[in-house]
């Protein structure tokens, strides 16, 4: 639980690496989160029972698998508190960002009803147009998903421009960022004091942004990107969608016209292994069971 909950987040918040392969460090977050939540609910079987129940039970929280009733019978006190203790403490990040989830849909559905009365869709760039002489451009994932224009961003941007912020929105709908969005806030209200909530509260969203960015990159110049940041720096967007601008848009700036050297494959899959390896050291440690 400590490294994950305390050491890998404080390591990766620090690591440049992080922002020149962003991807790679969402997957090390998104383990994180998975493996303290899998090591709070097994902490008090390891506390608490003998080791093979602990295995016993560790194997029902891992799987999601729930006992059947007659083992249910054949649980003993302590056994049948451990598991309700793990089963709780899983619940409550799942039961969090269930309605996060829900609760962000409700507010999209509206914002695309209120769209479908004042906005026009453009078969040209596929987005829905929004007349507003302030440069903006958002997306609206889930079901619900669009890509809003502002007038004032058609007339502002270039093609070139335009294209490339377009690019970055789709990006965001295609990896569905919106659910890691959710999963962080969900994660943070359950544990608000946690380093891993607290650091990956702040670092998700913006790495979320630079892998939107490195996907768009896939279909226009890093001039072009750079400069629609640049130009829609100042637009805004509505809860439950992302922006192509933005108060990230100076760092994400800066990180698209300094190209970098990824490294070489074999060193970037020993560095993907160890990293996995570190964030599952605690769960390999709770599904251990120690002598006397």
């Amino acid at each position: 639980m400590l490294v994950a909950g305390f050491l890998v987040p404080w390591l990766v918040v620090r690591a440049r690496w992080a922002q020149q392969v962003p991807r790679l460090a969402l997957a090390v977050w998104a383990a994180c989160g998975a493996v303290f939540t899998a090591a709070a609910a097994l902490l008090p079987a390891q506390l608490v029972l003998p080791g093979e129940s602990s295995h016993r039970l560790t194997d029902m929280v891992i799987t999601l698998r729930l006992p059947a009733p007659g083992q249910l019978f054949a649980l003993e006190g302590r056994e049948r508190l451990a598991l309700v203790i793990a089963l709780g403490v899983v619940a409550l990040p799942v039961t969090a960002f269930l309605r996060r989830l829900a609760r962000a849909r409700r507010v999209r559905v509206r914002h695309a009803g209120v769209l479908r009365l004042v906005g026009r869709y453009d078969p040209g760039l596929r987005a829905t147009v929004l007349d507003d002489d302030r440069p903006a451009v958002y997306c609206l994932p889930g079901r619900s998903r669009r890509v809003v224009v502002s007038s004032g961003a058609v007339d502002t941007l270039t093609p070139a421009q335009l294209a490339a912020a377009l690019a970055h929105e789709r990006a965001h709908i295609a990896g569905r960022h919106h659910l890691l969005v959710a999963a962080t806030e969900a994660f943070a209200a359950v544990f608000p004091h946690l380093p891993l909530a607290r650091y990956g509260g702040t670092s998700v969203p913006l790495l979320l942004e630079m892998a939107a960015d490195d996907r768009a990159l896939r279909r226009c110049t890093r001039d072009a990107l750079a400069t629609a940041l640049y130009a829609l720096a100042s637009g805004r967007a509505p809860r439950s969608a992302f922006a192509a601008g933005g108060p990230s848009a100076a760092l994400r700036m800066r990180r698209i016209l300094t190209p970098y050297s990824a490294g070489h494959p074999v060193l970037r899959g020993l560095f993907t292994v160890a990293s996995a390896a570190l964030a599952m050291a605690p769960l390999v440690i709770a599904c251990c069971s120690f002598p006397g």
